[in-house]
């Protein structure tokens, strides 16, 4: 019989500790290149999109990135707007400073994306103040108090929708990250952090648990064995 990953709760990620400029941006250029080859984007991409499609087209739209990193995902996002003709406004939104200064001069070129400084669990926006909040890879980061948080606070700042994209926890997607990142990463951080933060992500059942002690309501939680990702959207 096989036993089930445990989630490993009490390590940090070098992503989670005080990095170099150099390292810090070398890294996050990993994860965005490993979310755009293997469809992580085009999975939140899609999830986003169709629930902002039914918004009214002369509506400009505005979402919150929790923990948007350099801002990759808004990037996608702001490019996805251009081309349907649709007004948007992204937030990103990211507790370290020197993630949050170097989002800023990655996204300098799109003026639809704001970079703001703060923590995801508590949001420094007011309630139904976004139309849809996502977040991707940032939930595994925190301890389920935190987790929790984040998500009550994701859910109070949304006035439609929130998406959460994170890892599958699992024996085997814990060896696919780790090949993965031996091959196409070029960080040594990175290759650290993509297997730990498999074992430190949450299985359905325990996000299942998160979402009723966030007070979500209906949520939807779908594996993506394929992508190694799970994703939680309410509602």
């Amino acid at each position: 019989m096989v036993t089930a990953m445990p989630r490993e709760a009490h390590r940090l990620e070098r992503l989670d500790r005080p990095m170099p400029p150099e390292d810090l941006a070398t890294s996050l250029a990993d994860i965005e290149r490993l979310n755009a080859w293997f469809g992580g984007h085009r999975l939140t991409l899609g999830e986003v999109t169709r629930r902002l499609a039914g918004l009214p087209r002369d509506r400009r739209i505005l979402v919150l990135d929790v923990g948007g990193g350099r801002g990759d995902f808004a990037r996608h996002l702001a490019g996805w707007a251009r081309r349907e003709r649709r007004s948007l406004r992204v937030l990103v939104l990211d507790r370290d400073g020197p993630t949050a200064a170097l989002a800023r001069r990655h996204c300098a070129d799109m003026p639809e994306i704001t970079v703001v400084q703060g923590d995801a669990t508590a949001l420094p926006f007011r309630e139904d103040s976004v139309d849809v909040a996502v977040s991707v890879l940032t939930l595994h980061h925190l301890d389920p108090d935190g987790a929790t948080a984040m998500l009550a606070e994701m859910r109070a700042a949304a006035r439609d929708a929130l998406v959460v994209n994170d890892l599958l926890r699992g024996r085997v997607a814990w060896l696919a990250v780790w090949l993965t990142t031996r091959c196409f990463a070029r960080h040594p951080a990175s290759r650290h952090d993509g297997p730990l933060s498999v074992r430190r992500s949450y299985s359905v059942r325990e996000l299942e648990t998160l979402a009723q002690k966030a007070r979500l309501g209906r949520v939807t939680i779908r594996r993506v064995p394929w992508l190694v990702r799970t994703l939680l959207c309410a509602p």
